[in-house]
């Protein structure tokens, strides 16, 4: 998908008489949006908005070990091979070039698919490698710039790291600014730069500090283009699934938890002195009704001291979450923490942790694995509502956010006169399509279009083709599994027939696949190097047990207890 985004000039904090003033500079191309006010507390929001750039740069993903001293040794050594078979390269080069260019063959578009795809897996590559030689040209690769949204109670900023797998979102009360003027309520991307980040890190209590979504490019935007500076983004579809993805996890009713800042400061202390050398590394919730939750952590299967408040929850139950190693971006927040609570959709699912800190709040969206790859897509799409939501039904919610663009499901079920399950799968739905955003401290549900048009279904896209196969394989029964047993060393071995095809797998104590076996074309061509096939996800969701309701009245009840 193309973004295309224009600035009038560069963010940045620019001194004046009487302090510093946070410019950020929205994107022209979007609807006006500008704000202005006095922080009152600027070291809060200093420590605030570094971790949301710490969520901005986070990339856990696994990278190989850096030989470039040792590639570069090799090439010396290969000078002089180099040098003998120059002539000849350079012979054939001027012989293929003085070659007629052939016509347009059939299959022009799935080998344009299969380049691009290519062309990214090289760009991240280049992505780390600037990353750590030059962050200045490396945030320019970054994707997408932050999204900032100015509310009639809030001003709220979002960002998506760029390993596909953790969401940031900071809300800041508006009562946490004075002298607030030319205030243009919307949402718009603005321009985040590696100074930027560098400058929030001189704010000091002792400055007066003024925070602006700088107007003043929207009122000269019919002068000269040339004073603008016009960015083209070709957002990886992975990228843009992903973070809707989450987007709509949020809005799914789910078990929140309160562990409290002691126990936040408990977790990261421990994962900070330990280092898990095998499988699993879960973070295990024991959930009792009426009972303190207990959190150990896996695979020690320590228990982590948190808060004594009791669960409200009515049933018992056992939830394991992964993606830990990214909680550290939440330290920096420890010291303004109030109060901590997490979100759990269920074992291998997006978690959500809340940091509450008086006027500003802090949520951090984490996908079940690092990778936001084939592990835990299944999983994730048995939450969905099982069928589509019409087009009237989702333009009567919209119509529901006319008189304000924040309202609770309450508000909205009485509004639209939709029965709850419903409207709990058009809420989901257009979280999908970037229109809806559930707050979820607040519990309130906020109007916000996160790109400058709405977005389709078609450019949201869909799953791998083989993932959605093997969905299709569940669905029509055609999954047989005949052995499913626990090895010496902790993992788990599953066989069976998926489609016609014999296939087993080993996955590990995390749900990953380590290793499989099958005759199909896909796994003979690419092995595991490009996801499992689709008889290996069969067996694995097979194993895993997961029901799908069948209608949205048993999909919206078998949230009940949360």
């Amino acid at each position: 998908m193309d973004l295309k985004t224009s600035y009038y000039r560069r963010s940045g904090i620019r001194e004046g008489a009487f302090g510093l003033a946070i410019a950020l500079e929205p994107n022209l191309r979007r609807d006006r949006v500008s704000y202005r006010g006095q922080l009152k507390s600027p070291l809060r929001f200093r420590e605030a908005i570094s971790a949301l750039h710490e969520v901005v740069v986070s990339d856990l993903k696994f990278h190989p070990r850096d030989k470039s001293a040792y590639e570069a040794w090799k090439r010396e050594e290969q000078a002089q091979e180099q040098s003998i078979r120059k002539a000849a390269t350079d012979a054939k080069k001027t012989e293929l070039h003085s070659q007629a260019r052939p016509a347009i063959r059939p299959g022009l578009e799935e080998d344009y698919a299969r380049l691009r795809k290519e062309y990214w897996e090289a760009r991240l590559k280049y992505s780390r490698f600037l990353q750590r030689t030059d962050p200045e040209i490396w945030r320019k690769l970054v994707p997408c710039d932050p999204v900032i949204t100015v509310a009639p109670d809030c001003l709220f900023f979002e960002c998506f790291s760029s390993d596909e797998s953790s969401y940031g979102c900071l809300t800041v009360n508006r009562d946490a600014f004075e002298n607030e003027r030319d205030v243009s309520l919307g949402t718009t991307n603005v321009d985040y730069t590696w100074d930027l980040y560098e400058h929030f890190q001189t704010l000091r209590s002792y400055r007066q500090t003024t925070f602006e979504i700088d107007p003043g490019g929207f009122e000269v935007q019919t002068e000269s283009a040339g004073q603008h500076r016009e960015e083209k983004i070709d957002l990886p579809n992975s990228w843009l699934r992903g973070f809707l993805q989450l987007q709509s996890a949020m809005t799914l009713p789910m078990r929140t938890v309160s562990i409290g800042k002691e126990g936040l400061y408990n977790l990261l202390a421990y994962l900070k002195r330990h280092r898990a050398a095998k499988s699993p590394r879960a973070i295990r919730f024991e959930l009792n009704g009426g009972q303190a939750p207990q959190v150990f952590l896996e695979p020690w299967n320590q228990k982590v001291p948190c808060d004594s408040r009791p669960w409200p929850g009515n049933r018992n139950e056992s939830i394991r979450v992964w993606g830990r190693d990214r909680l550290q971006v939440l330290s920096r927040l420890l010291p303004l923490a109030d109060d901590v609570h997490v979100g759990l959709l269920g074992t291998g699912l997006p978690s959500f942790w809340m940091v509450t800190m008086g006027e500003m709040r802090f949520v951090l969206g984490l996908s079940g694995w690092t990778a936001n790859d084939w592990t835990s897509s299944g999983a994730l799409d048995q939450l969905m509502p099982p069928v589509e939501v019409r087009e009237a039904t989702l333009a009567q919610i919209a119509v529901a956010f006319q008189a304000s663009p924040l309202q609770t499901f309450a508000s909205i079920v009485s509004q639209t006169q939709l029965p709850e399950s419903t409207v709990a799968a058009g809420l989901n739905r257009l979280a999908l399509l970037g229109q809806v955003i559930h707050d979820l401290p607040a519990r309130q549900y906020r109007w916000r279009q996160v790109m400058p048009t709405p977005l389709t279904s078609q450019q949201v896209g869909e799953d791998h083709p083989e993932t959605l196969a093997a969905r299709s394989l569940l669905s029509s029964n055609q999954v047989q599994l005949t052995r499913n047993e626990a090895t010496p060393n902790g993992m788990r071995l599953l066989e069976g027939r998926a489609g016609g095809s014999q296939a087993e797998l080993l996955i590990d104590g995390d749900g990953r696949i380590v290793r499989g076996r099958c005759k199909c074309s896909h796994h003979f061509k690419n092995g595991l190097r490009k996801g499992p096939c689709r008889h290996l996800q069969a067996l694995r969701q097979s194993a895993s047990a997961i029901t799908r309701p069948d209608n949205l009245d048993s999909w919206y009840a078998s949230f009940g207890n949360s």
